[in-house]
């Protein structure tokens, strides 16, 4: 695994990490714990008026941010950042409510990576630097593992707090983190991968993640081969 440059600092003074030789990959990786709004800005014309430019409108109001950060019909990453906007502005948020997990593994050519919103949304980036990305609804097979991953974390998140500090460079070695995505902050766990398998909350979570990985693989494979499948799997 290349060893990592410092990171950039954006405007909002969110650290940029740059695991990854391709600047793709790593634009998909940072954008993932939704800390950076500049980021998501990049997506701001695709949006048009929908909830993305809403969030990061100048003068938006405080009801508007509250009533897209708890609405489960919006796009997790998206509540995130209206509740993160809301944190920013020292207004109160709700605790605790779970919007998403990211696994980053460090393996021997590359980092892993794979984060699973709350509403299906999936983001893979392999250590080749190749990425699956998958919109609601996945195939069956993978929206089971995928709920029992979502499962697993929100008995975590329930458990321990928020980082309360800028966002840690990637993880090397045979460390392994699990990131929560929720509304009052980023949570994490981190360890040796012997070590989060003797817990049991987060080998549940390790568990899944493992099946999904192989499962959106093998549909993305199949995908390519022209085989009938469920769900959309392409590069983004």
């Amino acid at each position: 695994m290349a060893d990592n440059p410092p990171p950039q600092q954006s405007l909002t003074g969110a650290p940029f990490y740059r695991p990854y030789q391709q600047d793709a990959p790593n634009f998909i990786y940072n954008l993932l714990f939704c800390d950076d709004p500049e980021l998501f800005r990049t997506e701001k014309a695709k949006d048009g008026d929908g909830p993305v430019s809403v969030v990061l409108s100048d003068g938006v109001a405080r009801e508007t941010l509250e009533r897209i950060g708890n609405s489960p019909d919006i796009e997790s990453r998206v509540r995130a950042l209206a509740f993160n906007r809301l944190r920013a502005l020292a207004l109160p948020v709700p605790r605790k409510q779970f919007l998403g997990t990211i696994i980053e593994y460090p393996q021997e050519g590359g980092l892993d990576v794979l984060a699973v919103f709350v509403g299906g949304s999936i983001r893979y980036i392999n250590q080749s630097e190749k990425m699956i990305v998958f919109e609601p609804p996945p195939p069956a097979n993978i929206a089971e593992k995928t709920e029992e991953l979502l499962r697993a974390s929100q008995l975590i998140v329930d458990r321990i707090g928020p980082w309360d500090k800028p966002r840690l460079p990637p993880p090397a070695n045979n460390r392994v983190r699990i990131t929560f995505l929720v509304s009052d902050g980023l949570y994490f766990g981190e360890g040796e991968f012997d070590d989060l398998m003797r817990d049991q909350l987060a080998q549940r979570v390790m568990n899944a993640a493992s099946e999904i990985v192989h499962r959106l693989v093998n549909t993305a494979l199949e995908t390519e081969r022209g085989e009938p499948t469920l769900g959309q799997s392409a590069p983004q």
